[in-house]
């Protein structure tokens, strides 16, 4: 699209300035007169991933904990591949994703980068195939049933990470086991051997106090009777707008959507999670 001489291959991604007379400045990145590609995704969303890091690094200092402690978990659902290109060329090792069907193409695209995927939305059952196949964890497991077919479809000599979707507010319009359902749902999923169940995850009720919603489920997870050996060390909570919150509570991976890639691109809404 051309407007003003300049050219607009992508809103979010590319523009153009074009040499013309009198020089033409260009309206995204303030280029006057220079003919070039300009890529404002890899610039905003680099330097949103550095903000990102300097904040987890005052909330880490803020709580006495080791920032190596805490994973973060760049949310890019509704993104292109340009996007988590862009983000995995700052640093970003970890993506996470919502939606299976648009998940997969960028899964596809960028296997030789090295990236970990995180599955963060609701599970269907007949779905499972796919993420057990094409996803390192899967954070939203709330039912035996779904754990079952997860271990049942992984691939031969892989380990699926796992954590357990707990609904720590009691909100009938979000997924996840009730907190005194936890103990059960645990002994049982423990016995799949495919799976490897690393700790609890939530989504907050929007009206919630995050410290509290959030030092409940810590409490929990402290609680909780887990069954021998295990690997128990992981709660996966805290989004764009409270992870802090979440870190002095003793979060070890937090969710950022928004304050790493902007604004979500407009899509029809499938599932009942919201956004990261």
């Amino acid at each position: 699209m051309a407007r003003n001489g300049l050219i607009v291959l992508s809103k979010y991604l590319i523009h153009h300035a074009i040499d013309r007379h009198p020089p033409v400045r260009c309206e995204i990145c303030d280029t006057v007169g220079k003919r070039g590609l300009h890529s404002i995704a890899t610039q905003s969303i680099q330097a949103n991933i550095s903000k990102v890091r300097g904040r987890l690094a005052q909330s880490a200092r803020a709580a006495d904990r080791p920032l190596d402690a805490i994973c973060l978990i760049g949310i890019s659902k509704t993104q292109d591949i340009a996007a988590v290109r862009a983000a995995a060329d700052g640093g970003l090792e970890h993506f996470g994703e919502n939606y299976l069907q648009e998940a997969l193409p960028k899964i596809e695209a960028t296997r030789g980068l090295g990236l970990t995927w995180h599955y963060v939305g609701a599970i269907q059952a007949n779905k499972t195939r796919d993420l057990a196949e094409n996803f390192d964890w899967i954070h939203t497991v709330e039912r035996l049933k779904v754990a079952r077919r997860l271990n049942d479809q992984c691939p031969s000599g892989k380990v699926l990470n796992v954590c357990l979707q707990v609904n720590i507010d009691g909100d009938p319009n979000k997924s996840g086991v009730a907190a005194d359902a936890v103990d059960g749902l645990l002994q049982a999923a423990s016995d799949l051997p495919n799976l490897q169940i690393r700790g609890l995850m939530t989504i907050l009720d929007p009206q919630s106090d995050p410290a509290a919603s959030y030092t409940r489920l810590q409490s929990l997870f402290a609680n909780v009777r887990r069954p021998a050996p295990a690997v128990w060390d992981v709660l996966s909570m805290g989004m764009s707008s409270d992870y802090p919150a979440a870190i002095a509570a003793g979060a070890t991976h937090v969710r950022v959507g928004t304050a790493i890639f902007g604004p979500r691109k407009p899509r029809k809404q499938t599932s009942s999670q919201p956004e990261e």
